[in-house]
């Protein structure tokens, strides 16, 4: 086999067959697992109750308590163990039942040890991929508080590395991105996790105020400096001394505050409307822009100077639809959220409809999506989330043609339509490969090389 497990992955076996005991014990021992067997349902909770394992491979026929009544009792003695569930008399509703009772995934016998292994791998993978997701978004939440990121796609985690070395120093930052992506969350990343975390963060939007308030707002003003002032006020670089401030949508700041803004970034200082003397501040800038800023200086839209006192790290924010990755995770973290806010019981995402959210091309980013998660959690009237409850724009689209991705190769689109067609196949059967196979009418070994291949 090409891949090594690790010796510490522990594998237990539960079958009252000691043929088949034994076979799985050898083989998964030479394939470098470390393997123990039980013969029963008391001998696995004896197990499960004196050792750590990674995986558990349990029979549903035994004598005494039978597998799926004991499937419940291991998920809840040991959680974060996967469960396979063994069986000769596979049916659909079996296969299901298990899952719904938590089992990971359903083989029926004869199997394969090949079948096995490749069953093994690829819970490895998801488990690997799980506890990487949980630990990313222990520490990205408990930094960013309400507004947890969550990133499994290279894109985002390489965004996410980027922020967090910048966190500790006072350089300035320029986000860049489509409108909804997170620049926000991102820029309140950064404060949590450097020294200012303590003190104030400060967001100010430059395109939703006026330009002769944005002056009074950011730098403040003295009493009478203008018709309307009848007292003194703080700027909002006041507010945000020794803290963070959040220039949002930079590109849009009049090219008179742009001057204003430049002798902040170098001098440290500040003069608010009517005052001759200026104040000191000590105030660490993020910037973000949805504009093409390096466009708008070369038209003179925007002060070259400037853009380049922003422009000390800069971080390129992807758009949703290239880092597809995360679209199921933040579907999950959505949910979960609304589900809650909302006093709704635990919700799922039905196939269905995750492929319509991945398939989309979201041109609002996660704001878009956010919304429509919140629509969806809504209108649900049961426990999933269905088309129905997805907006018509999504409910009633239909797959993407061969030429959005790949062009007009016949290769790739009949790959792409292979992989759609097993993956369907699988989700009617309950995942059952062999069931599957026959529904496509291929060998089960075929299948299995398919599977292995599309990563499915």
């Amino acid at each position: 086999m090409a891949e090594e497990p690790r010796v510490s992955e522990r594998i237990l076996i539960v079958d009252d067959d000691p043929g088949l005991r034994e076979s799985l014990e050898i083989f998964l021992t030479q394939e470098g697992y470390e393997a123990s067997v039980a013969i029963d349902a008391d001998g696995a909770r004896e197990r499960v109750a004196s050792q750590t394992f990674d995986l558990i491979l349990c029979d549903v026929r035994m004598p005494g308590t039978n597998g799926l009544d004991l499937l419940p009792e291991l998920v809840r003695q040991a959680p974060g163990t996967t469960v396979i569930m063994m069986s000769a008399y596979g049916t659909e509703d079996l296969a299901i039942e298990a899952m719904n009772r938590g089992a990971y995934d359903y083989l029926t016998k004869p199997f394969q040890p090949s079948e096995v292994v490749l069953t093994i791998r690829k819970a490895r993978e998801r488990e690997r991929l799980r506890r990487a997701n949980a630990l990313l978004q222990r520490d990205v939440t408990k930094a960013v508080g309400e507004s947890p990121i969550v990133a499994a796609s290279d894109a985002m985690v390489e965004v996410l590395d980027v922020i967090e070395r910048a966190a500790e120093y006072k350089a300035t930052v320029l986000l860049l991105g489509e409108s909804g992506t997170g620049k926000e969350v991102l820029a309140r990343a950064i404060q949590a996790q450097s020294t200012r975390r303590e003190e104030a963060f400060v967001a100010v939007n430059c395109g939703a105020i006026s330009e002769h308030l944005l002056e009074s707002e950011l730098f403040g003003h003295a009493k009478g400096s203008f018709t309307g002032a009848d007292r003194a006020r703080r700027g909002l670089f006041t507010e945000a001394h020794r803290g963070t401030i959040f220039l949002d949508e930079i590109g849009e700041l009049p090219s008179p505050l742009q001057v204003k803004l430049l002798r902040v970034l170098q001098e440290e200082e500040i003069r608010p409307v009517g005052e001759s003397k200026p104040h000191q501040v000590d105030v660490r800038v993020i910037a973000a822009t949805s504009r093409n800023l390096e466009s708008d200086v070369r038209e003179g839209r925007f002060r070259e100077d400037l853009f380049y006192r922003l422009d000390v790290i800069r971080v390129d924010v992807p758009p949703l639809r290239e880092r597809v990755e995360d679209i199921p995770l933040l579907v999950d973290h959505f949910v979960s959220h609304f589900a809650r806010t909302l006093g709704k019981p635990a919700q799922t995402v039905t196939h269905e409809a995750l492929e319509r959210l991945v398939a989309h091309s979201w041109p609002g980013n996660i704001r878009e999506l956010k919304n429509v998660i919140e629509r969806a959690l809504i209108l649900s009237e049961g426990e999933r989330v269905t088309l129905a409850e997805l907006p018509r724009a999504l409910s009633e689209a239909t797959k993407e043609a061969p030429t959005t991705r790949g062009g007009l190769s016949l290769k790739r689109a009949r790959a792409r339509f292979e992989r759609d067609w097993i993956q369907q196949a699988l989700d009617q059967t309950g995942g059952n490969r062999t069931h599957a196979a026959k529904l496509l009418e291929i060998s089960h070994r075929s299948l299995l090389y398919k599977i292995k291949e599309y990563g499915l």
